[in-house]
């Protein structure tokens, strides 16, 4: 019982909308998955988890009127636990994140600190979507400065080349941090409302923007060493900096990224109109589960569209362990 009130308390249905993060802002790199990637994942995946404890914990009193199921207002988990696990999960997170380096490291500080904003201040203000935007787009970043960051610790040159490589990188995966942080936005613009319902504005607004950010993938990304094969300047500094090995980065075959990005469409895309027609908080509860799990097939059609398509398929292939893990322990 103990197990199930833990598991509901940190949404482990979600955690697969995560790795996707990391995986992409590699992709967006034109790099391959390697060790500072997986510390990557690892640190979203406990920050993440330290963000729903302390949201529950922030929500307790709001939670005991409105979901009194919950496990902090229904005695199963003490408050002071769900505070301590944000805590130590918060700390794990960021000593993984130093461990790839201190570009990642950055980033994951200010995750955490925007995680943290989120709940216990900024959740129920109008800053509280763009918050939450942040936070993902963050989360790609540290995708993006922790995969290969080996090679420009051991790469030649002074350190203000390094760093000059690393702001190359974060420059490179912003256009898809932008669309990952767009779809968040929208996804938590509704979530406000899944406790009441009644609004229809919200899911109507979400669906426009789900429209808009696969219309934006499907435009496709030059990598790092543009369309043409010359490098572009982020490719040239990385190039100069650290000597990567060659870039990953081909033109994705366009049948995988139309694929991927209709997937994304069609599974927010649904719940999304279902909510709008009838704003019901069980409708508008399950529009906001859509969009967490259609954060899956984007990060994928992210990471075709960067030329990643292995990387693609990859984060793909998720779908069905969260829909399963979804049936037993809700998203939301």
């Amino acid at each position: 019982m103990t197990g199930r009130a833990w598991a509901e308390l940190l949404r482990v249905s979600a955690l697969f909308t995560v790795p996707g993060d990391a995986l992409a802002g590699a992709a967006a790199m034109g790099l391959r998955p390697d060790r500072g990637t997986a510390l990557a994942v690892g640190a979203s995946l406990c920050l993440y988890e330290a963000g729903m404890a302390l949201n529950d914990w922030a929500d307790r009193d709001e939670d005991a009127v409105d979901r009194p199921h919950r496990p902090i207002p229904s005695g199963r988990i003490a408050p002071g636990a769900a505070l301590a696990a944000a805590g130590a999960l918060t700390a794990a997170g960021l000593g993984l994140a130093a461990r790839a380096g201190r570009p990642a490291l950055a980033v994951a500080a200010g995750l955490a600190a925007t995680v943290w904003a989120y709940d216990l201040r900024l959740k129920h203000t109008p800053a509280g979507p763009a918050a939450m935007a942040a936070a993902r787009a963050l989360d790609l970043l540290l995708g993006a400065t922790a995969t290969g960051a080996a090679a420009r610790a051991a790469g030649p040159g002074p350190a203000s080349a390094s760093a000059s490589a690393s702001r190359g990188f974060v420059r490179s995966a912003l256009p898809a941090a932008g669309l990952l942080g767009a779809h968040t936005y929208a996804v938590t613009a509704v979530s406000r409302h899944e406790a009441q319902g009644g609004s229809a504005t919200a899911p109507l607004t979400a669906l426009a923007a789900t429209a808009a950010v696969g219309a934006a993938a499907l435009r496709g990304q030059r990598g790092p060493h543009g369309s043409d094969g010359v490098p572009t300047a982020a490719g040239r500094g990385r190039t100069a900096a650290t000597k990567y090995r060659p870039s990953v980065t081909h033109t994705a075959p366009r049948l995988l990224l139309t694929a991927l990005t209709g997937a994304y469409f069609r599974t927010a895309a649904g719940p999304l109109l279902h909510a709008a027609l009838n704003p019901s908080p069980p409708l508008t509860q399950r529009a906001v589960g859509g969009g967490i799990r259609a954060m899956i097939p984007l990060q994928a059609a992210l990471a075709a569209r960067a030329g990643a398509a292995g990387t693609g398929l990859a984060v793909m292939g998720l779908v069905p362990l969260a829909r399963t893990l979804a049936r037993k322990v809700s998203l939301t």
